[in-house]
Formats: C-alpha cells, sequence, structure tokens
C-alpha cells in the first residue's frame, strides 16, 4: 500500500557524487553569471554571449539576408537591450506549437529620478523612486552600487557601474541610531522608513570655490564630468539602478546555499538558458524566452504584454515557410509553456505564512504552482490537468525531483507572473520556479540543490 503515497524527497538524500560534483561546478557558473547580471541590460548582453559562443545566430542579421532557416538552426532576438529569446528550431514546422520556458530579468530594486543629484546640510546625495515590491527598511545601511547606462542627446551611450570593484567607493542610504529612534519604533514596520527617505548618500566635500552654490554638488557633477563626460542635464537620458554591492556567495558551513541579488527570477533564467543551450536536437522547436517589467505589471514596449514574442515567431515563421497571421496564431495556441518564476519557500522562523501540506522547501526540487493570484485565485493563471500530467510524466521519465507549492495560506496574500499572459494565446502554461527564502530582499537565499535540479527539470521539458 506504501506505494500509493507520494514521497517527499530531499535532493540532499538522494543525489550521488557525481551529481553533487556536478551541482557544484554548475553552480559556479551560476554565481558568475548572476553576480555580473544585475541589471536586465547586463543580463541581455551576458545571455547573448553565452548564445554565439554556442552556436546561435542573431534574427535580425538572418532578416537582412533573408536567410532560410531549417530545423536544428539556433537563432537569439533582441529588444531594446531588455529582452532577449534563444530559439533552437525543432523538427516539427513552428505551426505545431513550440515547448516555450519563459522568465523575467529585472529585479527589486531602487531607480534613480531623473532629477537626483542635491546638495542639504552639508551632504550630497542621489534622490530615488523604488521599483518593484521591497521592504524599504532592508535597503538601509548597507553597501551599494550603481549601475546602468546614461545616454548624452547627441546619442552615445556611456555604461555606468560604480560600487563593485573593491577599489570603488560604495554607495549608502543612512538609518536613525537606536537612541533617537523613538517615533520611528511607535510606527508600522512598513512607515518605519519612507519611500522618500531612500536617498543615497554620495559625498560630503566641496569644491575649493567658495563662492560657488551648491559646492558639494558641484563637485560631484565635476568628478562624474571627468570620468564619464557627463553634465547633470544627462541624468534626465538615463536609466540608473542603486542595487546591493558585492557578488554572489556560498551560505552555510555547508556551502548548501546560495546567497545573491537577483535570485528573482536570474535564477529562472540562467538555469532555463543553460537547458536550451543544452537540449538535444528537439522534436518541437525550443524556446527560452527572457523579458523584462515583471516586478512593476509586464508592462511597456519591453514586458511581456508587449509584442515582442509574437513579432519574433512571425519573423521566424517569415524564414522557415510562407508567413501568414493563422500560422503565427496556431504556432502560438499549440505550444506548451513553463513560466519559470521564484517561489517562496518554507522558512522556519515563520511558519505562520505557510500551509505545510502545500508549500514548497529548500532542497526539495524544482516546484509546480498550478495557480497563483490573490484570494479567490484572483488575477491567477489556473493551469489545465491535463498539462499537469504531461510535466509530471516527463519529470517522473527523467528522474526529476519535484514537489508543488500555493503562495502562502489562502487569505495571507498572493501574486503573480507572466503565465497568464502567454495564456492568452490560448497555450499551456503552468509556473514552475525554484524555492527561495527572503525573497524580494537585497539578498535572496537559493539552495545549490534546487539551482542544478531546475536546470535538470527544465531540460527535461524541451523534450516533450
Amino acid at each position: 500500500m506504501s506505494n500509493l503515497l507520494r514521497e517527499s524527497i530531499t535532493i540532499w538524500d538522494k543525489g550521488s557524487e557525481k551529481y553533487f560534483k556536478e551541482m557544484n561546478d554548475f553552480c559556479q557558473d551560476y554565481k558568475s553569471f548572476i553576480s555580473a547580471s544585475k541589471t536586465e541590460r547586463e543580463a541581455v548582453e551576458n545571455i547573448v554571449a553565452i548564445a554565439e559562443a554556442n552556436g546561435f545566430i542573431d534574427l535580425a542579421e538572418a532578416i537582412k539576408t533573408n536567410k532560410k532557416l531549417v530545423p536544428g538552426d539556433k537563432i537569439y532576438a533582441t529588444h531594446k537591450d531588455k529582452c532577449v529569446v534563444l530559439i533552437t528550431l525543432g523538427a516539427e514546422a513552428l505551426e505545431q506549437g513550440m515547448n516555450i520556458i519563459g522568465s523575467h530579468l529585472d529585479t527589486p530594486r531602487i531607480d534613480l529620478k531623473q532629477n537626483p543629484l542635491y546638495e542639504e546640510e552639508g551632504f550630497a546625495y542621489l534622490d530615488t523612486h523604488y521599483y518593484g515590491g521591497i521592504k524599504n527598511y532592508q535597503w538601509v545601511t548597507i553597501p551599494l552600487a550603481i549601475h546602468g547606462v546614461i545616454v548624452t542627446e547627441d546619442g552615445k551611450k556611456i555604461n555606468v557601474t560604480i560600487g563593485e570593484d573593491e577599489q570603488d567607493p560604495v554607495l549608502f542610504i543612512t538609518d536613525l541610531l537606536p537612541h533617537l529612534s523613538k517615533d520611528q519604533y511607535d510606527k508600522k514596520i512598513k512607515e518605519a522608513i519612507e519611500g522618500e527617505n531612500l536617498n543615497i548618500l554620495v559625498g560630503s566635500i566641496p569644491v575649493e570655490d567658495k563662492e560657488a552654490k551648491s559646492r558639494i554638488k558641484l563637485n560631484i557633477l565635476k568628478l562624474l564630468n571627468d570620468k564619464y563626460g557627463i553634465t547633470e542635464e544627462d541624468f534626465i537620458s538615463a536609466e540608473l539602478e542603486i542595487v546591493p554591492s558585492g557578488k554572489a556567495r556560498d551560505v552555510g558551513f555547508d556551502r548548501s546555499m546560495v546567497a545573491a541579488y537577483g535570485h528573482d527570477d536570474k535564477i529562472c533564467a540562467y538555469t532555463s538558458l543553460r537547458a536550451l543551450i543544452e537540449a538535444k536536437a528537439p522534436k518541437k522547436t525550443a524556446v527560452a524566452l527572457f523579458v523584462d517589467k515583471e516586478e512593476v505589471g509586464s508592462i511597456g514596449s519591453t514586458g511581456m504584454k508587449s509584442k515582442f514574442f509574437m513579432n519574433t515567431i512571425s519573423e521566424l515563421i517569415n524564414l522557415t515557410e510562407e508567413y501568414s497571421s493563422l500560422k503565427v496564431n496556431r504556432a502560438l495556441a499549440n505550444s506548451k509553456m513553463l513560466s519559470a518564476d521564484v517561489v517562496a519557500a518554507f522558512d522556519p522562523l515563520y511558519p505562520a505564512v505557510h500551509e505545510k501540506k502545500n508549500t514548497s522547501y529548500l532542497g526539495k526540487g524544482i516546484v509546480m504552482v498550478k495557480y497563483t493570484g490573490n484570494g479567490g485565485k484572483g488575477g491567477c493563471n489556473d493551469a489545465n490537468a491535463e498539462f499537469l500530467g504531461q510535466v509530471r510524466e516527463v519529470f517522473n521519465k527523467n528522474k526529476i525531483i519535484w514537489q508543488t507549492t500555493e503562495l502562502g495560506k489562502v487569505d495571507q496574500g498572493g501574486g503573480g507572473t507572466i503565465a497568464y499572459i502567454l495564456a492568452e494565446y490560448g497555450m499551456d502554461v503552468v509556473d514552475c520556479g525554484i524555492a527561495l527564502l527572503s525573497m524580494h530582499a537585497p539578498w535572496e537565499i537559493a539552495s545549490k540543490a534546487d539551482i542544478y535540479e531546475g536546470y535538470r527539470a527544465y531540460n527535461s521539458f524541451f523534450s516533450l
């Protein structure tokens, strides 16, 4: 009778010595990738470099030369330096559908306002506006770095990274000392650090000219002009992001976990990227899709709600067979997709928010999420049972260790991913990602075992 029960499996009890060596090698590569990919632009640049090193060609070049694409060809396409899709053409026509794994490259952070630099009582600051769901208090009194681009009025693009090299200065958001925090202690935790006070301390030395106005601000502008050739007006056409300073690190005496900024969702991006690159020649076209703006609703020209992906499939069909919009619609409707996004792992320090039978745990493998949403599944994608059966079958066939979850107790909270947007095309979609502790914090924690098992799960999905 015991074979009727589903066994709860911990990867650490099932893996072999060979498995754990492969796991550690894989996670070492992942740590290098995520440490160098703190913004969506950096992630796209690094994904493209990996793709090109593995034989993928730019779709834009194929379009220019009207290259006829055939099964086995490897293509990538980018969009505004913030989205990228990798495609390995399968033996079947695109019209028969694709196997898609989609993730997002943006991460909760702090952005600079368009007029950010100001001086106040002996200090220079950068004014900010946070991006995505953050807990404000987690961002104060930690070393910070600035990443991004500045575009001058003549169109020159300047890449900026300050605070990552050991020789760089870091940036900082201050907080009150405990001795003067009586009123702050009386506030709700959400209100203790106000969004308008998440301003970045960047200097305190004035220029020598004692007659000049805003002497400290002017000194900061001079330093930036000397290094990057920019003026204050150039901030208006800039995208500058404040992120935690430092590289991904192993966690625990046993080095079983990884702490990093941006596990959400670059952990799923990297594992699906490697899964596609290392997948065997597929029957159906295999797609790894990476988009922007998920943390703020998938909106805008680089979010999943844009036409970037549909336009890419249209161009592919045009280069593989005679184009028609009907073929594009059929290709999308006949596809199957894993919406690869992270989930909240059970944290023994905060057990009250989870329902233990339906939650995910670190070290127990890739996580399937049948439905997301809030309360009564509001705003969810609720995957079909038939599709879940297919995913179970391919995971079990390939000896993938997997688990299921929902995001907390029914009335506790909730959330969503890009799943519902792709489901609007009529394709089968289910959320399937990797569990994290401290999700949306400046540093999140993942299990090395889950990272590697996520890669194995995604790789097996491409064989559907």
